[in-house]
């Protein structure tokens, strides 16, 4: 998901630490799942039945869910309340929220300095047509993602502006945010610097580079496949009808100055690939785009930051002069600009985040977890290749539910750990086996974070381009089939499973950097 290089290592014990308080519900542990279980089957009905794209209603689901499992607990309800309130504090929530806020401030201040129009103009210089836009845009988000560790940074960066110059040059809409999502994926599996990395390397007992370098054949592979599919289906798979004079009309305002914002977007990647961390890396970049927008004429400073004061204010006066500041009538008072913007489209969502984690702690800690777990290893898991299937389909599963993938993943690894030292797996077999599965359906289900952050990002285009309308924007229920690298990538790991492809045995190594951690 995202990094956060540092002396201190992610939290790997579990979503719940060791001791904390247990909820016993009445039907046993299985009945700990209800408020999960309750919100999934009303997203599903939300977005895939009712076509109903709102995250707000996706809030109101789980805040549902979770009041209908309180009926279900024994005794006092006091430590269903407080696990409640626990979920939603954890670090893992926190560290998703903090790179959506970041990285959508970062990519609207790009917006606003013409980075959009510099890709149409780019685009169309080089003849990239629309059937080969989605190919490309996944290639270049699956770059970014390495570079900088974060999945869900890179798919807020590039909804905000490779989606309407993709859909402005004709490519087909849930296509491109397919191929978007699927650069999320690869470089959540594969950069060094992700949480997803760090994660199952530590939790498997192996060291980070090693990680990295024997699961690079199985993401090759799944990207190979997958860029051949975005280039098969953006030649079968028809754009948006646009009016012509409005598409014509950006097309000939579109000018490449706006390129200048790669340099911003490098700023990042080298930044993050320094070790540094992901929010100060995405803030040096935000620094240089601003700066950019102002000396190259760009955008002004009132586009990133602006306060429409109402004429009543006994300030109005004083402050009038301000760059920042503009004087209007009191019924269009308020902040806007791209930081404002960038931020605020995220809300609904972090608020549907902390409520999943809550749930996920809820069921955790009423033994949900720990039974689907238990009923793996004691029916599923009867020899090697069993147990590596049962990897990959328990780590499915759980991010089914757990949308986090970071999340899902640290929630997963202690049973991911006992299954393969039960087998003698070696640890990078392992870690491999939870962070592409993780990675990889973390940008794929519906109600994913990964597809809910894209989807909030998308919704605000409609007030950045007038030519963008509510219709242009992709229903998360819609891109499900189309996230080729991740499907892919999921579907590369259950064959190794069932055939032994890349299966190798744990050594006596223990390397010295797992040792310190």
């Amino acid at each position: 998901m995202v990094d956060a290089p540092s002396d201190e290592s992610p939290e790997i014990d579990a979503i719940s630490g060791p001791d904390v308080d247990r909820i016993e519900f009445y039907g046993g542990r299985w009945t700990s799942v209800l408020p999960i279980a309750l919100f999934v089957l009303w997203a599903i009905v939300q977005s895939g039945l009712f076509r109903i794209g709102d995250t707000t209603g996706l809030v109101a689901g789980m805040l549902v869910s979770l009041i209908v499992g309180m009926f279900f607990v024994k005794g006092d309800w006091t430590d269903y309340a407080n696990t409640i309130f626990d979920g939603m504090t954890k670090r893992v929530a926190a560290t998703a929220v903090v790179a959506w806020l970041w990285a959508g401030m970062f990519a609207n201040t790009l917006q606003a300095g013409g980075f959009v129009g510099g890709l149409v103009w780019a685009a169309d210089a080089a003849a990239v047509g629309p059937a080969l836009f989605p190919a490309v845009t996944f290639i270049l988000a699956a770059l970014l993602a390495t570079g900088i560790g974060t999945g869900y940074g890179t798919t807020v960066a590039f909804t905000a502006l490779f989606f309407p110059a993709g859909i402005l040059l004709g490519a087909n809409p849930v296509l491109l945010f397919g191929a978007i999502l699927s650069g999320a994926v690869f470089g959540d599996n594969l950069a060094p610097v992700s949480d997803t990395t760090i994660v199952s390397a530590v939790t498997q007992d192996a060291d980070i580079g090693g990680v990295v370098a024997s699961r690079f054949k199985y993401a090759i592979v799944a990207a190979v496949f997958a860029f051949a599919a975005y280039v098969v289906a953006g030649g079968a798979m028809p754009g948006l009808d646009i009016s012509q004079q409005a598409q014509d009309l950006f097309i000939e305002n579109s000018e490449p100055a706006g390129l200048v914002h790669l340099l911003s977007m490098l700023v990042v990647i080298v930044t993050a690939v320094m070790g540094r961390h992901i929010v100060e890396a995405v803030s040096w970049g935000l620094v240089v785009a601003v700066v950019f927008n102002l000396v190259f004429g760009l955008a002004p400073l009132s586009a990133v930051l602006l306060f429409r004061v109402p004429d009543t204010s006994v300030a109005a006066g004083a402050v009038a002069g301000l760059p920042i500041v503009e004087i209007v009538d009191p019924g269009n008072a308020g902040v806007t600009g791209s930081l404002y913007s960038g931020a605020a489209g995220f809300f609904p969502l972090i608020v549907l985040v902390l409520l999943i984690i809550a749930g996920s702690e809820i069921m955790i800690r009423g033994g949900g977890f720990a039974a689907i777990q238990d009923w793996l290893l004691d029916n599923v898991a009867t020899g090697v290749r069993s147990a590596e299937t049962t990897m990959v389909v328990g780590t499915a599963f759980v991010n089914s539910m757990i949308t986090i993938n970071t999340a899902a993943e640290i929630a997963i690894a202690p049973y991911i750990a006992r299954i393969g030292q039960k087998y003698n797996i070696n640890g990078y077999r392992r870690a491999n086996i939870l962070d592409a599965n993780t990675s990889a359906l973390g940008y794929i289900f519906p109600w994913a974070g990964g597809v809910l952050v894209g989807f909030a990002t998308m919704q605000g285009l409609p007030d950045q381009y007038e030519w963008f309308t509510e219709a242009m924007v992709v229903n998360p229920i819609q891109v499900w089939p189309f996230v080729f690298h991740g499907w892919l990538l999921f579907f590369v790991f259950l064959l190794s499973a069932l055939t032994g492809f890349g299966l190798e045995y744990t050594t006596d190594r223990r390397s010295d950097e797992v040792s310190r951690v």
